[in-house]
This record gives C-alpha cells, structure tokens and sequence, in this order.
C-alpha cells in the first residue's frame, strides 16, 4: 500500500535520535541509538553527523564517547531537525509536483497538498525538543 504522507528515513532516525539524546542524561553512541530506534548504525551515524554539522549535537570519540545535547531543548523544533536532515521544507502546492496542471490550474485534489503541507510545517515548528522531555 502506497503512502500519501511519509518521513524520510533519513529524518525519523534525526528526530527519534534527537529525543532520545534530549532525554538521556548520558552520553549515547551510534550503536545504543541504533538498537533503541530499531535502525543501522551507519546510518545512523551518518544522520548524527549532520545534526553534528548543525550544532544541535556534539560528538565525541572512543569508548566512552558519543552523542550529547548542544542546544537547549527548548529552542530546538522538530522543524529545524527535519530541514537539518533534508533542507528547507517546503509547502507543496501540487501534489504531483507539477508546475502546470493538465486541468486548467483546477487541481483534482484542490488545495489539500496545501493545506496538509501548511500543517505540518505548522505542527512540527510549534513543537520542541523539550515537549518530548
């Protein structure tokens, strides 16, 4: 069955990951983030280094190293994880992505591509880190 709406794996793993730093009080490394999201490491890791990039986590190296919060919870959205994986996210107005319509600019679907796009760019800037806590 297809879906109409679905997150990247690339941004589940960046915000599940990025709850799961904000919430512990220790240092989390890839494989421990990985096992509790149910994901490969490498891809894992890859994601985290981006966050990484971002300044929303710091890094560190060795056995006892890993990933910790840089940022405080409370000025990190969902929405600025998500475009930290993907880039600026932007409200569709096609569901097609099409820049004319075969239907005289009469969307079959009319505005919902919108108006679903609008909201949950809404949802996830109104939500932070900390509402996770």
């Amino acid at each position: 069955m297809a879906n109409i709406i679905a997150l990247s794996e690339a941004a589940s793993i960046g915000l599940h990951s990025m709850v799961l730093i904000a919430r512990s009080d220790e240092t989390l490394n890839v494989g421990q983030i990985a096992d509790k999201i149910h994901s490969s490491r490498h891809h894992v890791a890859k994601v985290l280094q981006r966050l990484a990039k971002s300044d929303y986590v710091s890094s560190s190296r060795g056995p006892s190293g890993g990933f910790t919060l840089k940022a405080d919870p409370e000025k990190i959205t969902l929405l600025d994880i998500f475009e930290a994986i993907e880039g600026k996210f932007a409200v569709q107005s096609c569901p097609a992505d099409k820049d004319t319509c075969p239907f005289n600019k009469k969307c079959l679907l009319g505005d919902l591509s919108h108006n679903i796009s609008s909201e949950i760019q809404n949802y996830m800037s109104g939500k932070t880190l900390a509402d996770y806590l």
